[in-house]
């Protein structure tokens, strides 16, 4: 799947006049971009630039990538409607990148037996390398059972023998050094939806990193009127910076400052760790700086560790927050964490939320009957929690065997062909820089590259999805089956032949 996106990148050239909204399919030898006429090989480490102007210049492409991602196809856009209010319109019109190239992915999906010509999924995250250990587990007697309580209403904030589990099972992989308590645990299919309004008033703003996972924005502007402010990280090495997209205190301060003086009030911060899409791995000693920088301003901090458990090298070791012996405002501290990438089971669709302020425990409370998770699916994540055995021997070693190999592969491929990439041995994607195939450096046409892929049945996400302050950057996802991975190449290459 990657090789055949990089092979049919490596193939062809999109006319540089092409509008990003309305490119059309052009014959199979000049449908993709060939590197800019002089562009030196590509380098794993870009080189050192000034510094003076970076943070204007992020903002300035921020705001250019979200006016990109609001004209995305104005031709499929659905016309207003006479029978819903301006929210519902405005819900009913909303579709950014992402959901996108998943409707046409949704409509297209390649299938060995039934769809081989179909589109080839690298742009959603989902692990598809362990459905057999899943399957296996799952298909067991003891998670087959069904009894009345199940049936019934529960606690909105779970049941409590999977609170329970939980809270052990986070206090023995978070490595907390006191035990965490069931009361403090929320449960539900969308917990970013549940906590963010409880900390919030409408049109407040949350402090967010670039890039980010794309999602969150629709999942605050759709429900809570939640404004995401953002903190522009840079692609270049330079300066104070060592790392490319290098999170730092004074960046969060910068921005803090310039949204006070836009009059825009700031409630709370959102960290990703391990990152996406970026999948770096913050040291535990990062992630105190950032929450005491929080607590300075007495801001809320959501720290998503959704992909604590997807770090497959020994040179890494992921440290939760949860594993501090004190946190610098615990009160202001919630970590969200869910089965989707950890467990590869992003279908059953659940999350949970830890936090030591019981009021917002009993606010998001309130909002759980909107996001309830039935009773079996609480039973069957409760019996696969508390299986240490399974875990730890069989799922999390094969698991990880399985990404590195995976991972390997795919960087392997991007190094053959000069693309740089940020190497994290964490999570289910890579990060990797195609601005050299882009004729100039605008999200117009990174969008016509995005299109391009997905016109020869590649869907990638591209770095505007993630509101990436610098175009031509995008995430492929590596976790899925050997023979997709492989298969693409010869797709693409036939299509472009």
């Amino acid at each position: 799947m990657l090789t055949g996106a990089l092979a049919a990148v490596r193939q062809g050239a999109v006319n540089s006049s092409t509008s990003a909204t309305t490119v059309a399919a052009t014959s199979a030898s000049s449908s993709l971009p060939r590197p800019r006429p002089g562009t030196p090989p590509a380098q794993a480490h870009p080189t050192e630039e000034t510094t003076g102007s970076m943070l204007h210049t992020s903002v300035k492409a921020s705001e250019m990538s979200k006016k990109a991602s609001e004209t995305l196809t104005p031709s499929q856009t659905p016309g207003r409607s006479m029978y819903l209010s301006n929210r519902g319109n405005s819900i009913r019109q909303q579709q950014g990148i992402l959901q996108e190239g998943f409707v046409q992915y949704a409509r297209d999906q390649y299938d060995d037996a039934h769809n081989p010509d179909g589109i080839l999924n690298v742009g959603t995250s989902e692990n598809k390398l362990c459905y057999d250990l899943l399957h296996k587990r799952l298909t067991k007697p003891d998670m087959l059972h069904v009894d009345p309580a199940l049936l019934q209403y529960s606690d909105w904030r779970g049941h409590l023998f999977l609170r329970e589990e939980v809270a052990k099972f986070l206090t023995h992989y978070c490595c907390s050094p006191k035990p965490l308590k069931a009361d403090n645990v929320s449960k539900g299919d969308c917990i970013w939806v549940s906590n963010c309004p409880c900390v919030c008033r409408i049109a407040d703003a949350i402090l967010i990193p670039t890039p980010f996972y794309g999602a969150i924005t629709e999942d605050l502007q759709l429900y809570s009127d939640v404004r995401l402010f953002h903190v522009p990280l840079d692609c270049e090495a330079g300066g104070k910076d060592s790392r490319l997209f290098n999170l730092t205190v004074e960046k969060l301060e910068e921005s803090l400052k310039k949204a006070k003086q836009e009059g825009i009030i700031i409630r709370a911060v959102i960290l990703i760790n391990p990152h996406n899409p970026l999948a770096e791995v913050y040291t535990l000693k990062e992630m105190i700086g950032f929450l005491e920088f929080a607590k300075r301003y007495e801001l809320h901090v959501i720290v998503d560790e959704l992909y604590m458990l997807t770090v497959f090298d020994e040179s890494v070791t992921f440290h939760s927050v949860l594993s501090a012996d004190s946190l610098p405002d615990p009160q202001r501290t919630h970590v969200v964490w869910g089965l989707s990438k950890d467990f590869a089971m992003a279908g059953f669709r659940i999350g949970t939320l830890y936090t030591e302020n019981s009021h917002l425990v009993e606010a998001v409370a309130q909002l759980g009957s909107f996001h309830g998770v039935s009773g079996t699916t609480q039973h069957q994540v409760a019996q696969l929690l508390r299986d240490r055995e399974w875990i730890n021997e069989e799922f999390l070693p094969e698991n990880r065997c399985r990404l590195k190999a995976a991972h390997s592969y795919v960087t392997g491929e991007l190094r053959s062909m000069g693309i740089p990439y940020l190497h994290w041995p964490a999570t289910l994607f890579v990060w990797a820089d195609l601005r050299k195939y882009i004729r100039e450096s605008s999200f117009e046409r990174e969008l016509s590259l995005w299109r391009c892929f997905l016109r020869h049945k590649v869907l990638l996400s591209c770095g505007q999805a993630f509101s990436c302050s610098t175009p031509g950057w995008f995430r492929f996802v590596f976790a899925n089956q050997d023979h997709h991975l492989k298969l693409g190449q010869c797709v693409t290459q036939d299509t472009l032949a």
